[in-house]
């Protein structure tokens, strides 16, 4: 395409584009018209013959989005196709700043935004968008324009691919969904700042061991046996293994053997997270753990069980073994699959709209937006913002917006504010259940020492208030980042385990 031209923009005024219908011959109420004129020369050889073919027009429905309204815009192009008469060419338009099809990109993302982020179903969001802005989209064309964006996102979710597989901390988790009477999955693979999903036929472990092929850091997981087969150090989620031991111990309530194992595993564990509240996820602290998990097995092994249901519990401990306490000797590791989880609630809710009506394409279509999607909501990006720029690169759109510019109606955080409460959020993203008031200023403290303590400790008391969507307190003096909200489970867990 040659940019050799000029272009001439004619707006209209309110009261103008009463005669905007009798100037074009057309009916539609148009906001713009953009007249594109010749190109200099042909891109190809240079020539500057050209020969000018009979005028054309192509009229774009978009929708104009400012900070707090949206209205439809309307666009009119006039051009004209060109022969090179030196070489023959055929040359574009100039200056073709429109798709392919009748619709803006800024009505596409606005439409993606609703159906992916917002679980609006199809029929509705077409429905909803004709009514308030005077369109007449068919029934088919959020569809359409739903495949239009996978495929130009599709790239964006290798990359979000890539940058998992070559860190050294992946979550892992699937869950089923049905397509039209067939029955299939989707995975979720996930670390702290990136997020996938991948659509399979079946729960078998090859769609896990081709995506993350390459991936030698550690592999945080439920217990399902295909996990087992990655050639990659491992950590089960200790969530699900208390979630288990507690159904036991209410199926058998008497079972004193049982009782003693749970008891000695829960005190094991509840240290472990007292050190992980106080120091983080470090394994400079939690490597002092190791003589109690071998003082724990070695009690273990030692018992004679006579109590099936006990011997089949030891059984499993003494099975995974290797990938219980996994977290004790890395840095970043987390002792359970909260994150995977979490993420894997943004697609429920999906499905929860989608699943029985969808194809297993349009499953993909939705995973691929779904990836950008909720990648950018761990970014701390707004999500129509980053679809409305049409970038592909989430980083480079973060680095070129600026963090506190991501969400909108976020006020100017000043220089010091903002580095205390961005160093914050860093340390909560590396304690998925959460961290202690006083943990958590004597940590940034540790960090900032040139800020002043009383600053810090007044700054975190208002931090739930300046970041409500990424921040929340679940009990008194607790504070955890709302990506990490489950319905405070494990908290319940690890108490009725204890005791």
């Amino acid at each position: 395409m040659h940019r050799c031209c000029t272009v001439a923009l004619i707006s209209f005024s309110s009261r103008e584009c009463r005669h905007a219908d009798e100037i074009f011959g057309n009916d539609t109420h148009i906001n713009r018209v953009v007249l594109c004129s010749a190109p200099s020369r042909c891109p190809q050889c240079g020539g500057k013959k050209l020969k000018a073919g009979p005028e054309q027009s192509k009229i774009v429905y978009d929708l104009h989005i400012g900070k707090t309204s949206v209205k439809r815009w309307i666009v009119k192009y006039l051009f004209h196709s060109y022969d090179c008469l030196r070489c023959g060419a055929e040359l574009s338009p100039p200056e073709r700043t429109w798709r392919r099809g009748k619709y803006g990109w800024n009505l596409i993302a606005f439409l993606i935004y609703e159906i992916v982020e917002l679980c609006v179903p199809q029929r509705v969001t077409t429905r909803h968008v004709n009514r308030l802005f005077g369109l007449t989209l068919p029934r088919s064309s959020v569809g359409e324009q739903k495949k239009v964006a996978a495929r130009l996102y599709q790239e964006t979710r290798q990359m979000l691919l890539r940058r998992i597989v070559e860190g050294t901390l992946v979550h892992a988790d699937e869950t089923p969904i049905v397509t039209q009477g067939k029955r299939g999955y989707v995975w979720v693979f996930c670390n702290f700042d990136d997020v996938v999903y991948f659509y399979s036929d079946s729960r078998e472990a090859e769609t896990m061991q081709t995506l993350l092929k390459r991936f030698k850091g550690v592999l945080v997981s439920d217990f399902y046996p295909a996990y087992d087969s990655m050639d990659c150090p491992q950590q089960k989620c200790l969530i699900h293994l208390m979630r288990d031991l507690n159904e036991d111990m209410l199926k058998n309530p008497y079972d004193d053997e049982l009782r003693q194992i749970v008891q000695q595993f829960g005190a094991l564990l509840k240290q472990i997270v007292d050190t992980i509240d106080r120091h983080g996820l470090k394994k400079h602290f939690l490597n002092k753990h190791l003589r109690e998990v071998k003082r724990f097995y070695s009690w273990l092994s030692n018992r004679q069980w006579q109590s099936e249901v006990a011997a089949k519990c030891k059984q499993r401990f003494e099975k995974n073994r290797k990938k219980l306490f996994t977290f004790l000797g890395y840095d970043g590791v987390p002792w359970n699959n909260n994150n995977a989880e979490h993420a894997m609630k943004a697609f429920a809710a999906l499905r929860d709209v989608i699943e029985g009506t969808t194809t297993a394409s349009g499953i993909e279509e939705y995973l691929v937006l779904l990836s950008v999607s909720e990648t950018c909501r761990y970014k701390g990006l707004d999500v129509l913002e980053f679809f409305l720029s049409e970038e592909k690169d989430i980083d480079g759109f973060l680095r070129s917006r600026g963090r506190t510019r991501a969400q909108p109606g976020r006020s100017n955080e000043k220089p010091t504010q903002d580095r205390i409460v961005q160093t914050a959020l860093e340390i909560l993203a590396t304690h998925p259940a959460g961290l202690g008031f006083s943990s958590l200023v004597k940590r940034l403290y540790e960090l900032l020492p040139h800020e002043s303590e009383n600053t810090i400790r007044i700054y975190m008391w208002k931090l739930p208030a300046w970041r409500p969507q990424e921040v929340y307190k679940p009990a008194r003096g607790i504070f955890r980042l709302a990506r990490f909200r489950e319905t405070e489970a494990s908290d319940v867990e690890m108490n009725r385990i204890v005791t």
